[in-house]
């Protein structure tokens, strides 16, 4: 779909290793000259070892090194490793194309069949390898096999080659004691660690390249978030800048920032939590820490001297302390009588708005505009569709028959931030259906004269300002300086909009496009990202 947008001949972040794709950083190199030197001059026979963190390019290099190997090599290549040692034999005898025609399922059979094979390949000139992906799923027993392959030999030369490919746990895997004898075979040792910053960059670059890319569609503070939410790992980088492209078209935005880049972040990665973790971990520790010395302090200032008799004193239960985050939420909502009045204010002072000049109750009512160019919408969606438009909101809370307002203060790929009667509570994002059935409530600006609605064949000032606000999704474009006329490119566009936000894509600009319009604009309050903060 973006393809034709960024002026791309082919997707450049496909996560199907690619050799045409291929960037070579410094490491990979490395590990590619390991492989080589394995094929080539490792006529020792011993096992080549290359491990890296999943999605750090083990298997592309595979692909890259297959399409290098010498003429004079024969490879057989085990991508299923998880294989009985008899299955494993079976395998290795197919991918040489050799014939074990009643001969499956016998070890000595194979092992025979194979021998004689590699014998005939020794007096060719020829060099027999294996290569065993995803090594670390190979069982002992399997492993085990594989090692007794190397006493296939001449007395000068070992007549199998043998390469492991595996994540980390493969390290793990060859250190205990069993495997010793394996472990002590390995002659070549390589873990691929994941591309720094300045290495993210130009992989990004080159794929983009590779596909035909006349111009960089990623800004320089976009480059940075694909690295930070990435870690460098080549896979990660595909799936987010994928998907960057893709929202990045949907909005017409010619250079892809920060703020889009982690928007695709939240969308397609799992652990968005835990990324915030390994960010802000120790500042939240040591805020918890401060908060629990500062609760404690009330109780030992306070405490009374202890009873002369305790006998004489009337036991009182402590009270219950509840640790469940939804519970507390829960038992909360009957118990916040000023929760509406908390909530409203709190979210006009966040647009700059007095809550004096403004009645609670006319703005609960939401009748569209409800204070100078502040507009209202009551409705009803998921949490996802609102965190799309990154505006605070109110939400209408139920907990039985109580009832309460909460202000949404924050989202991220988990956890959902609320203000309830003054305090702030994070939950569990899947936990919120419990108390919250999608009713919500959200207010923005705009300016004088624009109508409730606006539809193909309008003309005049809110035409204008609708294009205007979408030349913002182009990245400071300038907007449209032809005639203020609602026509089929500009239908086209909203509804590429509302595509983009999750509103039904009828081309019609209504409330929820209004406010989806209005999110566009940088000014304003705007979702706390980091919800632990």
């Amino acid at each position: 779909m973006y393809l034709e947008f960024y002026g791309l001949k082919e997707p450049p972040f496909s996560i199907t290793p690619d050799p045409r794709y291929v960037f070579l950083s410094e490491r990979h190199r490395d590990a590619l000259a390991h492989l080589l030197y394995g094929i080539g001059k490792g006529g020792s026979g011993g096992f080549v070892q290359l491990t890296g963190e999943v999605g750090t390019g083990k298997t592309t290099l595979c692909r890259l090194l297959l399409e290098q190997l010498p003429e004079n090599t024969r490879v057989a290549l085990v991508l299923n490793p998880k294989l009985s040692p008899v299955e494993l034999l079976e395998t290795i005898c197919e991918e040489l194309k050799l014939d074990i025609t009643g001969r499956r399922g016998s070890p000595k059979g194979l092992v025979d069949t194979l021998n004689i094979y590699l014998l005939d390949a020794y007096a060719q000139g020829l060099r027999v390898v294996l290569i065993a992906d995803e090594a670390q799923n190979l069982s002992t027993d399997a492993l085990e096999q594989i090692r007794l392959l190397t006493n296939l030999e001449t007395p000068t030369q070992k007549l199998l080659q043998i390469i492991l490919l595996g994540q980390p746990e493969l390290r793990d895997q060859l250190n205990r004691p069993e495997l010793r004898q394996l472990a002590q075979r390995i002659t070549a040792r390589y873990h691929l660690t994941p591309l720094d910053r300045d290495e993210t960059e130009a992989y990004v670059r080159h794929r983009l390249a590779v596909a035909g890319a006349a111009r960089l569609p990623f800004s320089r503070l976009g480059l940075r978030a694909v690295y930070e939410r990435s870690g460098g790992v080549p896979r990660l980088i595909n799936v987010i800048a994928d998907r960057a492209l893709m929202a990045g078209y949907a909005r017409e935005q010619d250079s892809i920032g920060e703020r889009l880049v982690d928007r695709a972040a939240d969308e397609t990665l799992p652990g968005h939590a835990r990324y915030w973790l390994r960010r802000y971990g120790r500042w939240a520790a040591a805020a918890l820490v401060l908060i629990a010395i500062a609760g404690s302090l009330p109780y030992w200032l306070h405490q009374p001297p202890p009873p002369v008799q305790a006998a004489t004193l009337v036991p009182v239960a402590p009270p219950a302390v509840v640790d469940d985050p939804v519970a507390a939420l829960q038992a909360a909502i009957g118990h916040s009588p000023d929760s509406e009045l908390t909530a409203w204010t709190q979210l006009l002072a966040r647009w700059q708005v007095n809550s004096g000049d403004v009645s609670v109750r006319d703005a609960a009512r939401c009748q569209n505009v409800i204070f100078n160019g502040l507009d209202c919408l009551h409705g009803s969606s998921t949490i996802e569709q609102l965190a799309r438009f990154d505006r605070p909101l109110i939400l209408m809370l139920r907990q039985g028959d109580a009832r309460a307002v909460a202000l949404l203060q924050g989202v991220d790929a988990q956890h959902v931030r609320l203000d309830l009667g003054g305090q702030s509570r994070m939950i569990d994002k899947a936990a919120l259906g419990s108390v919250w059935n999608g009713e919500f409530i959200a207010v923005w600006r705009l300016p004088a004269g624009i109508p409730a609605t606006l539809h193909s064949g309008d003309a005049g000032p809110g035409v204008a300002w609708v294009k205007a606000q979408l030349a913002r999704m182009d990245a400071g474009k300038a907007a449209d300086t032809g005639p203020a006329y609602f026509d089929a490119a500009l239908e086209e566009r909203v509804r590429k909009l509302q595509v983009a936000y999750g509103i039904k894509p009828d081309g019609i600009v209504g409330p929820e496009t209004l406010f989806a319009l209005s999110a566009l604009d940088e000014a304003g309050p705007h979702l706390f990202r980091n919800v632990e903060q």
